[in-house]
């Protein structure tokens, strides 16, 4: 290759770019021109946050810019990411990982980890994943997860002799991101399009799920089912082999006592943890924790943070490339177009009322192939006003239907529908091309294994 050839990011990035510019254009022959230029800038954008053709945050206000000079949607959806509680979340969850590194805390947490996940990878890989299920159950937000574990993770990373760049670290860090995120959708309040679905069945069908009927429902599957192939593929895509620092792992030296700004970070951790696994009780938002959390630790004089934090040391770019994909996914909904795709798909689907295995597979194979379109939460939405036409023309109960969508919206194919996964791979620095190999790879296993088993345990549940 010449030092002119162009790299296969930048290819795909242009190639992708061209063809959204030809949807723009010629799109609104065929489709309604606020549908047709959300899906052109839909596909720009996707073609460059998976590429990495160029900065994330530089593709998010590419993105901004382009729908305002097409007046794709008013300025409120276009930017609606940044009043978003996600935004909000991350930026208080950065500042929190700045001041748990600052202080030491980080250091002195990733050698407590690191003696209980000492041995093998697998091991290690397991652990991680096996933490970050068990968060599940008690802080109520998967991109609160992510931005308590991956600085973490990656101190621990570091003390098994993985520097960036190395597949054990991806693996270590791919583990904690997903960990956080797919098992989680079958349990009821991990993750918002779980409590988004909730929602919509109860006032649009007036369908109740409780906590335990979802989790029996869900979690032997696609919940314990899911983390056990995901270390499995992580095992198998990012193979290593741990290379600790005796002194790290088996530290013999006693440790110094906690400093007094270790202890006041501690204490700020702790409670933004207990706030988070009790907000059905006090009703705040895991957002509004974590900025309040996040200032606390930037009080002048307090030695909890640089000086330079603000201006230095947050990274930015996660927050512009997370309000892109907020921004995206308002534009798609207010655009109508996630809905066009669903009513074009949904009619071409071969349901079958006299055979619930195939309308089972086909409408779960549906609901993946529309939530790149959609996001997670955007497929709860365009779907789920639909599923009493579905249910009838697949023959399957109201209640199997809606349900259904978990399995359709848990099955990611590309890392940018699920704003945390993206969020976490920019604060670990890793490309966003080895967590889509990931996430095809659990969609794949999905299809194979996981639809399979969840058919035969709905059946001997009686949902189907």
């Amino acid at each position: 290759m010449t030092p002119f050839s162009p790299r296969p990011p930048t290819i795909a990035a242009l190639v992708t770019t061209v063809l959204a510019a030809g949807l723009v254009l010629a799109g609104p022959v065929w489709l309604p021109r606020e549908a047709a230029v959300a899906a052109g800038l839909a596909l720009f954008a996707i073609g460059l946050w998976a590429s990495s053709a160029v900065p994330a945050g530089l593709a998010s206000l590419a993105f901004f810019a382009l729908a305002m000079l097409l007046d794709a949607a008013p300025a409120s959806v276009v930017f609606s990411g940044f009043e978003a509680k996600a935004f909000w979340l991350v930026f208080g969850g950065l500042i929190l990982g700045i001041a748990v590194h600052h202080t030491g805390l980080g250091t002195r947490l990733a050698r407590r980890v690191g003696e209980r996940l000492h041995g093998g990878y697998g091991l290690i890989i397991g652990g991680l994943v096996g933490i970050a299920v068990a968060l599940s159950f008690v802080i109520p937000s998967s991109m609160a997860r992510v931005m308590l574990l991956v600085p973490l993770t990656t101190e621990v990373a570091e003390r098994f002799g993985f520097a960036p760049g190395t597949r054990g670290r991806t693996g270590m860090v791919l583990a904690v991101i997903l960990g956080s995120n797919q098992p989680a959708f079958s349990i009821l309040t991990a993750n918002v399009p779980n409590v988004v679905l909730m929602g919509l069945a109860e006032h649009v069908h007036g369908v109740a799920f409780t906590y335990g009927e979802y989790l029996l429902l869900h979690f032997p599957v696609l919940g314990l089912g899911r983390a056990a192939l995901l270390v499995a593929a992580i095992l198998l895509l990012f193979p290593d082999r741990p290379r600790p620092r005796s002194e790290s792992v088996r530290d013999a030296v006693a440790e110094a006592p906690l400093s007094r700004p270790e202890r006041a970070v501690g204490l700020i951790l702790a409670a933004a943890v207990a706030l988070w696994a009790t907000d059905w009780l006090h009703g705040v938002s895991a957002a509004w924790v974590a900025l309040t959390a996040g200032l606390v630790c930037l009080v002048p004089g307090a030695g909890l943070t640089p000086k330079d934090t603000l201006n230095g040391r947050v990274n930015y770019e996660i927050l512009f490339y997370l309000a892109g994909v907020l921004g995206l996914g308002g534009l798609l909904a207010h655009s109508g177009a996630g809905r066009i795709a669903a009513e074009a798909l949904l009619p071409l689907l071969p349901l079958d009322p006299g055979n619930p295995l195939q309308s089972f597979i086909v409408l779960a194979l549906g609901f993946i192939a529309i939530a790149p379109f959609t996001t997670a939460a955007g497929l709860v939405a365009v779907v789920t006003p639909l599923a009493g036409d579905i249910a009838h023309a697949s023959g399957l109960p109201l209640d199997t239907v809606l349900m259904t969508q978990v399995v359709g919206f848990s099955t990611m194919l590309l890392p940018y529908q699920v704003p945390p996964l993206m969020a976490g791979c920019l604060l670990a620095g890793e490309p966003v091309g080895k967590a889509t190999r990931l996430t095809l790879t659990m969609a794949a296993i999905t299809v194979v294994v996981l639809l399979p088993l969840t058919y035969l345990w709905w059946s001997l549940l009686g949902w189907l």
